[in-house]
């Protein structure tokens, strides 16, 4: 009977070294680019940038190819109106041929909106969760006379989570493409959570910052931005954008044109409540301080008619999932700017695009 009892003390003592082990593993793996980075850029682009002339920018996060009306995500939860908790399911795409499908369906909507400038977040290169297929290639080939550059938002060890299908190892990132020659193109760190276990799902965001002359002198600074989601209490968020103000000021008194494109996980323009749901205001919701954005910007504000996300507590269904703005542009005041949102339903993603249309003042 004595040696009966071992057993399970034996076992409990594997599942320990187990974990301890895994925990290891994730520590000695664990690493962050040092900010200032410069990052590569293929293609040389077309003519420099004209004052005066019209540009069409789309920023787009395209959700690593997963998320279609049936796609929840395992990290997020929520409560319905009545209370009622939920949460998502899914740590990886359905299958590959549901990446694909969303991958085509991306190209096709940014193909119709003919942009001069594209900023996407959450493409994956080389991740379990999408089937390691390049997202990122195939943007590059869908428009190939554009420049292109890639900075990694998002590189992890293998994740053995949830047990039952783990999302696996993930390499990820910043995608910007344009028609225009860049000078420089260079990878800026955010401050992020470096708590166990938050820093092993959330890793290394990033700013990816592209210069691109100006006829005439000058310069456009074109940032491509990806600010956290899993920050209780907002304390992350906040000192990235500082960090992020930090920049615009410099930027601001160096004369340049700035346009900032992303997922600014705030609610932008007022609508953390501006659109009818079945759902509870999630926690995680912030609305965006203007007054975090120094002298001379501004964000452009395209409306309250569409949402740019949506809950991935559960699966879509319009007008009862959570949505609000979360994504859009920010400029300076010599950049002249409107914005829209391009609805999609969220056929391809879990966020919706936004075309910016602007001009930089002579």
């Amino acid at each position: 009977m004595k040696k009966l009892l071992w057993i399970p003390a034996a076992l409990a003592a594997l599942a320990l070294l187990a974990v301890g082990c895994y925990a290891l593993y994730l520590e000695t793996q664990y690493s962050r680019i040092p900010d200032g980075t410069a990052v590569p850029v293929e293609g040389a682009g077309g003519a420099p940038l004209e004052p005066g002339t019209a540009y069409r920018a789309v920023t787009w996060n395209v959700g690593f190819g997963a998320y279609d009306h049936g796609f929840s995500f395992f990290m997020d939860s929520g409560r319905m109106a009545d209370g009622t908790a939920v949460r998502g399911t899914m740590s990886r795409a359905a299958d590959a041929a549901t990446v694909e499908r969303n991958l085509n369906g991306a190209v096709e909507t940014l193909e119709a909106l003919s942009p001069d400038f594209v900023l996407l977040q959450e493409v994956d290169v080389d991740a379990d969760r999408s089937y390691h297929i390049d997202e990122a290639a195939r943007f590059r080939a869908a428009f190939p006379e554009m420049t292109a550059a890639f900075a990694s938002n998002f590189h992890s060890a293998y994740l053995f989570y949830p047990v039952t299908k783990p999302h696996g190892r993930v390499s990820s990132g910043l995608l910007s493409l344009g028609r225009a020659p860049v000078s420089e193109a260079v990878r800026r760190s955010y401050p992020v959570d470096e708590s166990f276990p938050t820093k092993f799902f959330d890793l290394d965001r990033c700013f990816l910052v592209q210069r691109l002359p100006v006829a005439g002198g000058g310069e456009l600074v074109l940032v491509n931005s990806h600010l956290s989601a899993y920050d209780e209490g907002g304390r992350i968020r906040a000192a990235q954008m500082e960090t992020l103000a930090a920049f615009l000021e410099e930027g601001a008194a160096q004369g340049h044109y700035v346009v900032v494109g992303g997922d600014f996980n705030h609610a932008l323009c007022g609508s953390e409540t501006a659109f009818p749901s079945g759902q509870q205001m999630p926690e995680w919701v912030y609305p965006f301080d203007g007054a975090a954005l120094p002298a001379g910007y501004s964000v452009v504000d395209a409306g309250l008619e569409t949402a740019t996300c949506r809950s991935t507590d559960m699966a879509y269904t319009a007008g009862v999932n959570y949505t609000a703005i979360l994504d859009g542009f920010l400029v300076s005041d010599n950049v002249t700017a409107r914005a829209q949102v391009v609805d999609t339903d969220f056929r391809y993603s879990d966020h919706n695009p936004v075309l910016l249309t602007f001009t930089l003042e002579p």
